[in-house]
């Protein structure tokens, strides 16, 4: 019976293109390969969870996906039936996870080849390591990091590689809370909170394609705008920083931007309601409010 290290892979889609899809795939088998003849890892699975209206790929096409690529990795695909958002997404994902360790990418990554060998390294040397996030490009994100150790604030779930212990330590991600943006975050520092790093390393990397703008600013949807608000005022409030909150409450309400104006108002409904979550870390020893960022940043974008 073969042993070693086995590896699941997670992503969720919403309304992706297929073809990008599959070009991502191709650079995964790649990485897999390469990881398995250096025997990083021996068993290597790839699981999408779709909240798609409509189901992205047919059981037919996944079946032929599997006949061409099984001798590197096990494809699975489970269409949600509904957009679970990111985070309870992950969850559902993972929940059938039995492998050592859980890389969660974004569905259009494209990986080297030797991605999932460098993120692997912090593991081997640090038991305490409880998230290694890759370098993304051709944007880098501009959150600071140990440049002797690797640690930082929070990784991007773009492409992040976790014990699966850990994942389970800390009980997933946080998805009555948080239903697009800064699960990841919050994800980190609760990870943190049980005394693991969150290693940023810059030797394993991506290719996360980003819509820029002619000035190279980045260009979001209606969506991300909205849910990346709504964030900023539970991250504030869950990570006991009633400073902030207030702050961000004042420049919502006396906005004229109407994805403003609703993040506060759903805010407030939710409180009303009860719904807010458990108050962490109130001595501010692991949240970083720093500028609107979530810590200190190297650069600005």
């Amino acid at each position: 019976m073969q042993t070693g290290r086995s590896l699941h892979i997670q992503s969720v889609l919403y309304n992706n293109d297929q073809e990008r899809i599959t070009k991502s795939i191709k650079s995964l088998i790649r990485a897999a390969d390469f990881a398995i003849n250096k025997g990083v890892f021996f068993r290597i699975s790839l699981n999408y969870g779709d909240g798609s209206s409509n189901p992205i790929f047919t059981d037919q096409e996944i079946i032929k996906l599997n006949d061409q690529y099984r001798e590197y990795i096990d494809i699975h695909y489970t269409h949600f039936n509904s957009n679970l958002g990111s985070a309870r997404g992950h969850n559902q994902l993972a929940s059938s996870c039995s492998s050592d360790y859980i890389l969660i990418i974004n569905p259009d990554i494209l990986m080297a080849p030797d991605t999932l060998i460098g993120l692997f390294e912090p593991f081997k040397t640090n038991s305490k390591v409880g998230i290694a996030e890759a370098r993304q490009l051709p944007i880098e994100h501009p959150k600071f990091y140990n440049i002797k150790t690797g640690e930082t604030s929070w990784a991007s779930t773009a492409c992040a590689m976790i014990p699966r212990e850990v994942f389970e330590l800390v009980n997933g991600f946080d998805a009555d809370t948080f239903f697009l943006y800064c699960d990841d975050v919050d994800f980190s520092w609760r990870v943190r909170l049980k005394n693991y790093q969150v290693i940023y390393q810059p030797s394993a990397v991506v290719f996360h394609d980003k819509t820029l703008s002619n000035e190279g600013s980045w260009i979001t949807s209606d969506a991300e705008n909205y849910y990346s608000a709504e964030a900023g005022l539970l991250m504030a409030y869950k990570w006991s920083r009633m400073d902030v909150l207030e702050g961000i409450l004042k420049y919502f309400e006396n906005s004229n931007i109407d994805y403003y104006i609703k993040a506060a108002n759903a805010f407030k409904i939710r409180k009303n309601d009860g719904k807010l979550p458990e108050q962490l870390d109130g001595d501010h020893k692991i949240g970083e409010f720093v500028n609107n960022n979530y810590g200190k940043m190297r650069f600005s974008l």
